[in-house]
């Protein structure tokens, strides 16, 4: 008896430090309604996920992904310091059939999930398709992103990384060639799902690393989280911070400077050729230009010295010499030319 008062608080606390755990302020509720869900155990300061979800159970997760959730009527909510919620839910009809659970999950960091079995009234219900005996993939390793953008992701183009993660096949048949769907969401939006095929052969009980492309769109920045998921469960998530591509803004910056700058200089050279002229300008123009300089390192040539014109050189300068002639015609008279010739009267 004592044995089994000391196991009975150690078995509580042990179910408390499970895991997340989801509960309903009511199991039952026609569409149109609310109830309030609260949860405890998970992390402080984390945004969840409030959905109603059709084709699940707690056992097996929502099949189908959040394809088989009423995303439209969906509710978040961020857990306080000790990591318990509360948040009113409206009651909506899921997409596919009952059985439906409300379904809570984490929205960014490390994945976390838990269901509370609900019944919406009036909702159709339907089995569950039955679970494959198969192969059974599992992750066996913390998931990263490995590579680095280019260039030309700070000017707006696509980021790019490689998921690599290590699975392991935990079923008793053989995986050949498994189908994974990769998808990337930004903030509380849900993950648009690519696949992604990875070529090869697993062994039950065998491992093996997997890599997976990882694209976003052109111009994307912010705070991403990237998941993989096999056969509609989702298997592993991981965080993503892609900086601001800077070169994009830069190129608008200058377009903002280069453009007003180019349509004034064409507009004053249009006004500079359409504009009338006055006479003076030109002459104004040529009179305050000033000489040209000579280049650095050319040669200056400087004008050859003037020849002085000698007078007896020169056609004119003799008066009297008619035109074509050097000099005045050839006197023979004796008379000296300092000595003045006077003729006296006959």
């Amino acid at each position: 008896m004592v044995c089994a008062w000391v196991l009975l608080p150690l078995t509580g606390t042990a179910g408390a430090a499970a895991g997340p755990v989801v509960k309903l302020s009511a199991t039952q509720a026609g569409a149109g309604g609310s109830l309030t869900v609260s949860g405890s155990g998970w992390r402080s300061r984390t945004l969840l996920m409030l959905l109603v979800c059709g084709r699940a159970t707690p056992a097996r997760g929502v099949i189908g992904g959040t394809n088989s959730c009423a995303n439209g009527d969906g509710r978040a909510v961020t857990t306080d310091a000790r990591g318990a919620f509360s948040r009113r839910l409206p009651v909506a009809e899921p997409p596919v059939p009952c059985p439906c659970v409300v379904h809570v999950a984490t929205v960014t960091g490390a994945g976390a999930e838990a269901d509370a079995v609900l019944q919406v009234a009036g909702h159709p219900v339907a089995p569950l398709p039955a679970e494959q005996s198969g192969g059974r993939l599992a992750i066996l390793s913390d998931t990263r992103l490995t590579g680095s953008s280019g260039v030309l992701t700070w000017f707006g183009a696509p980021p790019s990384r490689t998921l690599v993660f290590t699975v392991g096949n935990t079923g008793t048949s053989t995986i050949k060639d498994p189908l994974f769907q990769v998808g990337s969401a930004h903030g509380v939006f849900a993950p648009q799902w690519d696949d992604r095929q990875w070529h090869g052969t697993l062994a039950p009980g065998r491992k093996a690393e997997v890599r997976l492309p990882v694209e976003l769109s052109a111009g994307a920045h912010g705070d991403y989280t990237v998941s993989v998921r096999y056969e509609g469960r989702v298997l592993a998530e991981q965080p993503w911070g892609v900086g601001r591509p800077w070169g994009v803004t830069l190129f608008w910056i200058l377009l903002c400077l280069v453009v007003p700058a180019a349509l004034f200089r064409i507009g004053m050279a249009v006004v500079d050729r359409v504009r009338p002229r006055r006479p003076g300008a030109a002459r104004l123009t040529r009179t305050l230009r000033m000489p040209r300089l000579p280049r650095p390192g050319s040669r200056t040539t400087e004008p050859p010295p003037s020849t002085p014109t000698l007078p007896w050189f020169a056609p004119d300068s003799v008066p009297g010499a008619p035109a074509g002639r050097l000099s005045a015609p050839h006197d023979d008279s004796p008379t000296s030319p300092t000595t003045p010739t006077t003729k006296g009267p006959t």
